[in-house]
């Protein structure tokens, strides 16, 4: 089974601000762009799963008003990951002691009071679960987090104890990747 990952257009905030959690809006037309690169190149009748935050929605509903074939689901669970009062902060602004607790302590560190990467792993793998039991080949429109923890799925990993474990790669903003699922006995 084929899952096609997908990252939101570019969001219309200041680069270096951690917005995880932070429901912004994605540039209109940068949105428009990849709604059509994607509609040209997704098979025919998958279903789409989708970030209920802005900036994926609005790469939700270009793309099905260019492929009305898609049946569409919002998922919550594959928001970004919530740093809670670093929310709105420039990275380089959150406390160089805060940022190292999380690093000592990277799975089980709720980042900013809110989410831990334990946490945000075991919400992806719940929907990746559920692809799996589907046995179908699905879209989903998220966030580069979401991707990052999928890419970790899909080899196999489900925690990660060590801040180098987390992947670096992501698609860039409006861009695309896929991955084999493990198909479910």
């Amino acid at each position: 089974m084929t899952l096609w990952m997908v990252r939101h257009a570019q969001p219309l905030i200041a680069p270096g601000v951690c917005y995880g959690a932070t429901d912004v809006p994605a540039d209109a037309q940068a949105t428009l762009v990849a709604a059509t690169a994607l509609s040209l190149v997704l098979p025919q009748g998958l279903l789409l799963l989708s970030s209920t935050l802005l900036r994926c929605e609005q790469l939700t509903t270009q793309l099905l008003t260019l492929r009305p074939d898609l049946t569409c689901k919002m998922d919550e669970r594959l928001t970004e990951m919530d740093f809670g009062c670093w929310e709105g902060q420039r990275w380089d602004a959150i406390p160089h002691a805060e940022l190292e607790r999380w690093t000592d302590d990277f799975a089980q560190h709720a980042c900013g009071g809110a989410e831990s990467v334990d946490q945000f792993m075991l919400r992806v793998s719940a929907v990746w679960d559920e692809q799996a039991e589907r046995g179908q080949d699905a879209v989903w429109i998220t966030h580069a987090g979401v991707i990052r923890a999928a890419l970790l799925l899909a080899s196999g990993t489900r925690e990660v104890s060590q801040a180098n474990q987390w992947p670096q790669q992501a698609p860039a903003f409006g861009q695309w990747c896929s991955l084999a699922t493990p198909e479910r006995n």
